[in-house]
């Protein structure tokens, strides 16, 4: 069998049946066959013996007809329950509720995640979970703006060389109290994957269930000041402060491992300090909050001290976290899986911490926590959640205008079937730990509830396929815990989106994202979307991380960056004049709307300051209920976070915000930054044509 051969009819009619594509569609009116190895490999990884399809397609529909219920079944507020509809008459229910309570109907059935056992009059009896959600989260009232910023950017003149939790919780009090700022979105802060060098990319965790301690502001850990070796822990303070220096003041990158060796070092000192008997029952309650996956957690970062990072590699034993050696090591290696336990205490403490410093200064929303889309397939989650992700397959993007070669991420994605069995137990538990300490939680390519693009491993991106989750029970979980939180969500859907997913998501309150240089009427004569006809379910912004930043693009400094780089596809003069006519495009509209009159700060602002402030002057313009502003636009920063498609030819993820001359600027700077105030008077609707 080539690799281009197409399926068969039966192979086909069995992809359906467990939800792999075996087409797609990269634009309207053209479709994509997928190859019959791309089937027949993400078949294998969820299981499925495709030796003989018609016979396993035979199996497989048998086992659908003889199946009452799926194994996990939805019912949303308010609205019939589908799965249960379906039933034949004169089944009998029972619900064994959260609460302990025993039902015999879903009527006023309160919101959880419950037992269910349908008896039918033939005798055949079915078990599954049951989502009770809420029909859809609150919309906001109002509409607030808020600053985007990846932390580890962030430096202040306490931080140890990259932002960290106390800066974040500086920023928030102050953008609260002195902007009036409703929220601050972050990166994602998961637990990264400790090598040599680290991969610096937040959106490639070891865990996203644990965050990373690389975070913790040290001096604010309550055991720091009675650590008896104070020259010690004054040298690592004294070596921060040249690592800090090196960045603010010298043009340095930002170094996560430097900054880690020093803080690891010194947390080491501070898990020595004995925890007191008010401390110690905190902790023992987290511990017993987080169980195993805690558990798992700390022994894989024990082990990784040990044995390295790639797992896979481990001796055979320890490859598998359930074994009696692994249970042998982490008894070897108590102390060590208490430092890595205490350590994730620690920094959800603080995480929380900045949510209340959110709060307290008014916020309306607080921190938005960025949730990734997968995790390092050789990371603590791939470890210890073995069950849960498809062997031998990665997630990627299919080919498209803007990438001819697809795209491989790297990321193993979860198995659908074995996510329905658990009644979603590692998602919901995901979900919970995330907003346990976020107003909002931003969600990576949202579109990845619905299908996610698997790459089998050894072949291209072009050889993938799409595999379909049940976005109703993905969706159901998130909505649960969302309203539970009392917390927003907040979809990153931009790119290719397929019919239907967008409107979904909105039924069930979850926001989505909308970036000013995308939004035109591509359905209609492709000029830039007026703002009046914007959706107002959204997250409104000028630019994103994986973009260019606004002064950047109005200067046209972006194709040149990618110039110097050897990323362009085509001449240079060509690059410069699309760019140059898209730009003037916009600036033509923003001309037309009045919203390039004045400055908004009276300071003597330049050409690009103002068109900067007239783009945000527009994002008012629209309905969106929620305006963010990439910190770095606020004060001229030329230079992307992440430029897509570079590694090493680029410094992705470790640069310092700074201003339109490159030069650092840190928090306490930020404060005091004309530009920034003249453009949260144009948010604030004070300056000129605010739009409010």
């Amino acid at each position: 069998m080539t690799a281009a051969e197409p399926p068969s009819e039966d192979l086909s009619r069995l992809a359906g049946l467990h939800g792999v594509a075996t087409s797609y569609s990269p634009a309207p009116g053209r479709t994509v066959t997928a190859s019959a190895t791309a089937v027949i490999r993400a078949l294998t990884a969820l299981g499925v013996d495709t030796a003989d399809p018609a016979a396993a397609l035979a199996a497989r529909e048998r086992e659908l007809r003889a199946r009452l219920l799926p194994p996990t079944v939805v019912c949303w507020s308010g609205t019939p329950c589908a799965a249960l509809d379906a039933l034949p008459d004169g089944t009998r229910l029972r619900i064994t509720t959260e609460q302990g309570e025993t039902r015999s109907t879903v009527e006023q059935l309160p919101p959880g995640l419950h037992r269910l056992t349908a008896t039918a009059p033939d005798g055949r009896v079915a078990e599954a979970h049951l989502v009770a959600a809420p029909a859809r989260l609150p919309t906001p009232t109002g509409r607030s703006y808020g600053l985007l910023v990846q932390l580890y950017s962030l430096l202040s003149g306490r931080s140890w060389g990259m932002g960290d939790l106390g800066d974040l919780g500086e920023l928030t009090a102050w953008a609260g109290r002195a902007l009036g700022a409703g929220f601050v979105q972050v990166n994602p802060l998961h637990a990264a994957v400790p090598g040599a060098p680290t991969d610096p990319s937040p959106y490639r965790p070891s865990s996203r269930r644990f965050p990373d301690p690389v975070h913790l502001r040290v001096e604010d850990v309550d055991e720091y000041p009675y650590v008896p070796d104070r020259d010690r822990l004054r040298a690592l303070s004294e070596r921060a402060a040249l690592l800090r220096e090196a960045v603010l003041e010298k043009g340095a990158l930002i170094d996560r491992d430097a900054v880690w060796e020093l803080k690891g070092e010194a947390l080491r000192l501070v898990h020595e300090v004995p925890l007191g008997p008010g401390r110690r029952a905190a902790y023992a309650d987290f511990l017993a909050q987080e169980g195993e996956a805690l558990e798992d957690h700390a022994t894989w970062c024990a082990l990784a001290e040990v044995h390295g990072s790639e797992w896979r590699r481990w001796p055979a034993a320890l490859r598998d976290p359930r074994s009696a050696e692994t249970a042998r090591a982490r008894a070897e290696l108590m102390d060590r899986v208490d430092f890595w336990s205490r350590l994730a205490w620690l920094t959800d403490a603080q995480l929380a911490a900045a949510q209340r410093a959110a709060r307290d200064a008014g916020m309306s929303v607080g921190v938005v926590h960025d949730l990734a889309v997968g995790v390092h397939p050789e990371g603590a989650d791939a470890w210890a959640q073995q069950e849960y992700f498809a062997a031998g397959m990665s997630v990627g993007a299919p080919p498209d205008a803007f990438n001819a070669r697809g795209q491989d991420w790297g990321l193993p994605p979860w198995r659908p079937d074995r996510l329905a069995e658990s009644g979603y137990a590692p998602y919901r538990r995901l979900l919970r730990a995330l907003f346990r300490y976020a107003g909002a939680l931003r969600i990576d390519h949202v579109m990845g509830l619905f299908r996610l693009w698997w790459v089998p491993q050894g072949l291209p991106p072009t050889e993938g396929t799409y595999v379909r989750y049940d976005a109703e029970a993905m969706l159901a979980v998130l909505v649960l815990e969302a309203s539970r939180a009392g917390a927003m969500v907040i979809g990153e859907d931009l790119g290719t989106v397929e019919p239907g997913v967008r409107e979904t998501l909105r039924e069930r309150g979850v926001l989505g994202t909308s970036v000013l240089w995308f939004e035109r009427d591509w359905e209609g004569d492709g000029r830039p979307l007026p703002p009046e006809r914007w959706r107002a379910d959204c997250l409104a912004t000028a630019t994103t991380h994986d973009l260019p930043s606004t002064a950047a693009r109005l200067t046209g400094e972006h194709v040149e960056l990618r110039h110097r780089l050897g990323l362009l596809t085509r001449g240079l003069a060509e690059e410069r004049a699309e760019a140059a006519a898209d730009t003037g495009e916009w600036l033509e509209v923003l001309a037309r709307l009045g919203l390039l009159h004045g400055t908004g700060g009276g300071h003597g602002a330049s050409t690009e300051e103002a068109e900067v402030q007239a783009v945000h002057r527009f994002l008012l313009r629209t309905p969106a209920r929620l305006v963010g502003v990439w910190l770095p636009d606020a004060v001229g920063d030329r230079r992307p976070q992440n430029l897509p498609g570079t590694w090493d030819q680029y410094p992705n993820w470790r640069l310092p915000i700074a201003d339109a001359e490159g030069r650092a600027v840190t928090l306490e700077e930020l404060a005091g930054e004309p530009r920034l105030h003249a453009l949260v008077e144009v948010l604030r609707g004070r300056g000129v044509d605010g739009g409010g």
